[in-house]
């Protein structure tokens, strides 16, 4: 069998992209914003006796863990899309600068 007889795909179907897919780095720190205020949400509405109002959790660890797993993903779009941005022009500044020299 030689190589072309084998088809190659590299498209990937592995089904629909999370909801967190395509914000980019505004939608990063906006979540990331979010994830900290649920967290004083969290210790606050209690504390100050509004338990009663919605989206106030009944115990704080649970809290904790939904805000925590809001910044986590905030946290991981924006090293991503700085990473990508900083990949991105390191290969514009050695495009520009030509092939090197011996």
């Amino acid at each position: 069998m030689s190589d072309k007889d084998v088809e190659r795909n590299d498209e990937r179907h592995d089904g629909p992209e999370p909801w967190w897919a395509g914000l980019g780095t505004r939608g990063a720190v906006t979540l990331i914003v979010l994830g900290v205020a649920a967290a004083a949400w969290a210790v606050l509405a209690p504390a100050l006796g509004l338990g009663w109002l919605p989206l106030t959790p009944q115990n704080l660890t649970t809290g904790f863990y939904q805000a925590a797993k809001i910044v986590a993903i905030g946290v991981v779009l924006l090293v991503g899309a700085v990473l990508t941005r900083r990949s991105n022009r390191t290969t514009a500044t050695e495009a520009a600068a030509g092939p090197e020299r011996d």
